[in-house]
């Protein structure tokens, strides 16, 4: 494993950090938080035209061809730049589970209109449990001659209030284990019966409950087999936690950064206050957090995209990461002091996100559950 980037990698990495620097200012940001579809649909195009929405994609559905490698730089520097909007929702939970499971007429028909930036997607998966386990799946999918129709709720469904398609995790069955009879369905977002209502959180960004009454989806919208959905449903977990993981360390590395600069600029007594030894100690624990997380996240992002197994691997990083940064932006506020607990200071958005991040797709102790089962206990 060769962990130098690419000249490729490092045009992308590059030409990512120029253009978010640019087109994503904090006040933007901010705007969004409180903006009802939380992106800019000007900016989401600008990014398609760029490649990166079909950046994990094959070329021939309009993709770039490129690795899990490849959009974990990516979405390092989306972390760093805190971008709002449905960019893991629709390459990660959308746009994947079609291209890893989807029928080939599914795929044409979603991919290249979702490379080209005119359709975002998401998946609706948990549910009043907030938990990531089979069991938590009751939403039925009940067969009704050659449909199945849709009752239940989702909770904390990334994006949902702005998404053209759903993937929907429904139970089909009920079976001797929970494991089985679930399925996943690709669900019109604005079908008749699906109401959508945004929830209040942290981070601000669009985390939604989306009820389903009586909707109404055909057998050719299953993805995948009937009552076979779970083992997709882990993989797609998987996918995404190292794509949060990925926007967690870009977060933590511009924290580190904002943070030194700081120490180094701030005068007290005479003297800038990273002289002080526990404000240097700070920025060493700061910066083993980051520089050990950067190691294991592309450690996972690479065997991903050779197909080598990685679960443990996932979890090591999304565990450590779920804690690393949320205490990266702790110590980073003991250094900065009050002003950084202002809403006008940049901080309080890393600090913020950090939080919520903590129990995207997993927090650390299912993860820690996850590494154990690995190691065979």
């Amino acid at each position: 494993m060769d962990l130098a980037f690419s000249e490729e990698q490092e045009m992308l990495w590059k030409s990512a950090r120029d253009f978010l620097a640019t087109k994503v200012p904090k006040t933007l940001v901010r705007e969004m938080e409180e903006d009802g579809k939380g992106y800019v649909p000007e900016l989401w195009k600008e990014m398609a035209d760029l490649g990166w929405v079909g950046l994990p994609f094959p070329e021939e559905y309009g993709g770039g061809g490129f690795t899990f490698l490849d959009l974990v730089i990516l979405l390092e520097e989306m972390g760093r730049a805190c971008l709002p909007g449905p960019f893991v929702s629709t390459v990660v939970l959308g746009g994947m589970p079609v291209l890893e499971w989807g029928s080939e007429e599914q795929k044409k028909e979603i991919l290249p209109k979702l490379c080209r930036g005119e359709l975002i997607m998401t998946m609706a998966l948990t549910e009043p449990s907030g938990k990531y386990e089979a069991k938590g799946v009751q939403l039925e999918a009940k067969a009704e001659g050659d449909q199945f129709v849709l009752n239940g709720t989702k909770l904390f469904v990334n994006d949902g209030n702005v998404a053209d398609k759903m993937i929907v995790v429904a139970r089909t069955g009920k079976k001797a284990k929970p494991e089985e009879g679930i399925t996943l369905f690709l669900v019109d977002g604005k079908a008749a019966g699906i109401s959508v209502e945004v929830l209040k959180t942290i981070a601000g960004d669009k985390q939604c409950e989306v009820t389903f009454k009586g909707v109404k989806v055909g057998k050719g919208d299953v993805l995948g087999k009937v009552d076979e959905g779970w083992e997709m449903v882990k993989k797609v977990v998987e996918w995404a936690a190292l794509a949060k993981a990925a926007e967690m360390q870009g977060g933590a590395q511009q924290v580190l950064e904002m943070t030194i600069q700081y120490a180094k600029d701030r005068v007290q007594f005479d003297r800038p206050i990273g002289s002080f030894q526990i404000i240097q100690h700070y920025l060493a624990d700061m910066s083993i957090d980051v520089d050990s997380a950067r190691v294991s996240l592309h450690k996972a992002a690479w065997m991903l995209s050779e197909g080598i197994a990685c679960r443990r691997e996932i979890s090591v990083i999304k565990g450590w990461l779920s804690e690393a940064y949320r205490r990266v932006t702790a110590q980073a506020h003991q250094i900065h002091a009050a002003i950084a607990f202002t809403k006008d200071h940049d901080l309080e958005l890393y600090f913020r996100r950090a939080k919520a991040a903590e129990l995207y797709f997993g927090d650390a102790d299912y993860h820690r559950e996850i590494v154990a089962q690995e190691l065979g206990m």
